[in-house]
């Protein structure tokens, strides 16, 4: 099957990912992968992220979180290198599986409460555990949502400021790849002269992320991100066990 419909719809999830429908793009990897290998679908989507990533800080550039960004972007680049280090040898269906579980968590969690959620503040711990977490997962499949949000959601932050904090984080996250991908190779091979329209449909997705998440009111937002997230742990689950089994 030619993969290259879905590369272009995957190219459109980033982009409104990073106009402000975080997790979106999280399925983009997944979703391709249908079709072709996950590192080149992984590798061949990166540059609409690096690009939509800063689109995303210029639509936000006055909307973030300073305290979360302190906090957890050392413990991402933290788990970059480690998943740099590790890439040739980490069991990926495992942490397919284990990241999927920290979604479902979150997800059930969440709406099976029987009490309002308390509302968290930026702590040092949680983010160093959650941000490297989410750092290999990042380097390693591009799924980072889940262990983000199970950091940020409970902050309970206004929705803009959250888009905002999760573009800041994520624009430096995916261009600290830039080495780790280039030095194992990823990019070789790759069909360059379809990226820059994957790039061109990544910017439009851009535009229309942000016009929702400013149209959305705050509950359904939040509320969306979680379904989306939802939607990737299975996906992630499902991708885990099934390359675990066979």
């Amino acid at each position: 099957m030619d993969p290259t419909p879905l590369l272009f719809l995957a190219a459109l999830m980033v982009g409104t990912a990073k106009g402000g429908l975080a997790t979106m793009g999280s399925l983009a990897v997944p979703l391709v992968a249908l079709t072709m290998n996950p590192v080149v679908a992984a590798a061949t989507l990166l540059p609409v992220y690096i690009v939509t990533d800063w689109v995303s800080v210029w639509l936000y550039r006055r909307e973030y979180s300073r305290e979360n960004l302190r906090l957890l972007l050392p413990a991402m680049l933290l788990g970059v290198g480690i998943a740099t280090l590790i890439v040739t040898v980490a069991p990926e269906a495992l942490l397919l599986i284990f990241t999927g579980l920290i979604g479902l968590w979150y997800c059930l969690r969440s709406w099976l409460r029987s009490s309002p959620a308390q509302k968290t503040e930026p702590r040092p711990l949680p983010a160093l555990a959650w941000g490297t977490l989410a750092g290999i997962a990042s380097y390693l499949t591009h799924s980072a949502g889940p262990p983000t949000q199970a950091y940020l959601l409970p902050q309970q932050m206004p929705k803009l400021i959250y888009a905002g904090t999760v573009a800041m984080i994520f624009a430096v996250v995916n261009l600290s790849k830039l080495p780790g991908y280039a030095l194992a190779g990823q990019f070789d091979g790759l069909n360059w002269t379809l990226i820059p329209w994957l790039i061109g449909f990544g910017v439009l997705g851009t535009g229309l992320g942000r016009w929702l998440t400013g149209v959305l009111p705050q509950a359904i937002y939040v509320r969306v991100i979680e379904i989306l997230l939802l939607a990737l742990s299975v996906i992630l689950l499902i991708r885990g066990t099934t390359a675990l089994l066979l």
